[in-house]
């Protein structure tokens, strides 16, 4: 594309989910509506894409996006399934772990190519594309994903407050309410602090679980028979789903175009492309950083539990959490803690950005945070309240977002085939195709879930 000053993409991020609701023309100058904090951001982007910068260089302005995607899929949830799945089946399901991360690459790469292509997000697409009452009913699932999300996110960080601190689960959710409103509200301060805190997040993740892996010292060979595909009974399916459940998360594939759709703005279709080039490495990063705690979390419940004959302790964090310090050493379980503490936080922030997008999206209301904040939280404090066992709660609300991935993907599949409305960034035919048989994995799994457990089909 052009190199001169003059042809420069206009350029400008509002990086928030919750200012993506409408859509917006270009400023006069790309750096008139935004931050202090974005401009140095935004000035290297517009150099990127005008290709004076190259290599790390180019790519560093428009990293950020799908590592705060990311986030939703190290959520709690993600821990309650991968343990529960190593200490019951061992190494059996790691070829789960393994499918469901690349269906994640394929899924957040199409909503954010859709964010850039239409500058709307997904929801909003639905609103101008489908009925009212379809729209109502894609609406209502959503919430309902979003309620769902919540419980693995509050109740995930109340069991790390209370596994490090000793504090009740109780008051340990409602102080994980006040830290995700602490991490909006760098919201105001641009999109780059808010990126920089959930990249630190997700870092302290990865450390955590890289030192638990080294403690485990799995089997290798065990760990690559582990990606040869198979089942053992309705219990694995179970888990299985569960797993896609907690990787491809619903409320982010709506998320991640309301990222992407105002973040950097391509004027011309080649600027698009380019921007979309970019957004491409960025998801596989970070998606690929999220799959390689997801199959960690596995082997080490697989090389510690399952080898010990432990198939129960996986089903409960907090015997995973004591279960870690007694077999790996008194390091093992901080750190388990630790990490499980700042999934709960990020992702909860993350969840409460991507309720925003839905409501604000489906029905074209702005609901005040808060308020969107007390309606998502609402069945977690339930659940902590009346004591249920917030583990299998957790898989639980993980079996529930599975459910809820074909109310968004099917859309987001239609929206990215249509040529008039994709532009340059239509789908290619085996993206398409690739996309649809995600769906239909995904759909065929619940259904053989459900008669397996009815009793319809033996499994």
């Amino acid at each position: 594309m052009p190199s001169d000053a003059s042809e420069e993409p206009a350029a400008h991020g509002s990086g928030t989910a919750t200012s993506g609701s409408h859509d917006r023309t270009a400023p006069e100058h790309p750096l008139d509506d935004v931050l202090p904090g974005e401009a140095r951001v935004l000035v290297a982007a517009q150099e990127s894409l005008a290709g004076r910068r190259r290599g790390l260089s180019g790519l560093w302005p428009f990293l950020g996006p799908a590592f705060i995607a990311a986030v939703a899929y190290v959520d709690p949830g993600n821990f309650a399934t991968n343990m529960a799945a190593g200490a019951n089946f061992g190494y059996l399901l790691l070829w789960v772990v393994l499918g469901a991360n690349l269906m994640a690459m394929l899924v957040q790469s199409m909503s954010a190519k859709l964010g850039i292509a239409t500058r709307k997000n997904l929801p909003e697409v639905c609103r101008e594309r489908f009925s009212r009452p379809t729209n109502v009913v894609l609406w209502l699932q959503a919430e309902v994903v979003a309620m769902a999300t919540d419980i693995a996110e509050f109740v995930g960080a109340a069991i790390g407050l209370n596994l490090l601190f000793g504090i009740a689960l109780f008051p340990a959710a409602l102080l994980t309410g006040a830290a995700a409103m602490l991490i909006l509200a760098l919201q105001s301060r641009g999109f780059r602090r808010l990126e920089a805190v959930i990249a630190a997040l997700i870092g302290v993740i990865v450390g955590a679980f890289a030192l638990q892996v080294f403690m485990a010292d799995p089997d290798p060979s065990e760990v690559v028979q582990g990606f040869v595909p198979g089942f053992s009974g309705t219990e694995s399916v179970l888990l299985a789903v569960g797993i896609i459940g907690a990787t491809v998360m619903p409320h982010v594939i709506y998320l991640h175009s309301a990222l992407t759709q105002h973040r950097v703005v391509g004027v011309t279709e080649q600027q698009k492309q380019r921007i979309f080039r970019f957004e491409l490495v960025d998801v596989v990063i970070a998606m690929s950083i999220a799959g390689l705690i997801n199959m960690s979390m596995l082997v080490i419940a697989a090389s510690t539990f399952h080898t010990r004959g432990l198939v129960d302790v996986g089903d409960d964090l907090t015997q995973v959490y004591d279960a870690l310090g007694e077999y790996l050493g008194s390091h093992a379980d901080l750190l388990f803690g630790v990490a499980l503490l700042a999934s709960g936080l990020s992702s909860s922030s993350v969840g409460t950005m991507a309720g925003q997008v839905v409501m604000q999206g489906f029905i074209g209301r702005q609901v005040p945070l808060f308020l969107r904040r007390l309606i998502t939280m609402a069945p977690a404090f339930i659940v902590i309240a009346v004591g249920l066992d917030p583990s299998r709660a957790l898989v639980l609300s993980q079996v529930v977002l599975s459910f809820g991935i074909p109310f968004a993907l099917i859309p987001l599949i239609l929206f990215c085939r249509n040529r008039k409305l994709m532009g340059a960034l239509v789908n290619r035919r085996v993206t398409t195709v690739a996309a649809v048989l995600v769906s239909a994995v995904i759909i065929s799994l619940n259904v053989f879930l459900l008669a397996g457990t009815f009793g319809i089909v033996d499994v």
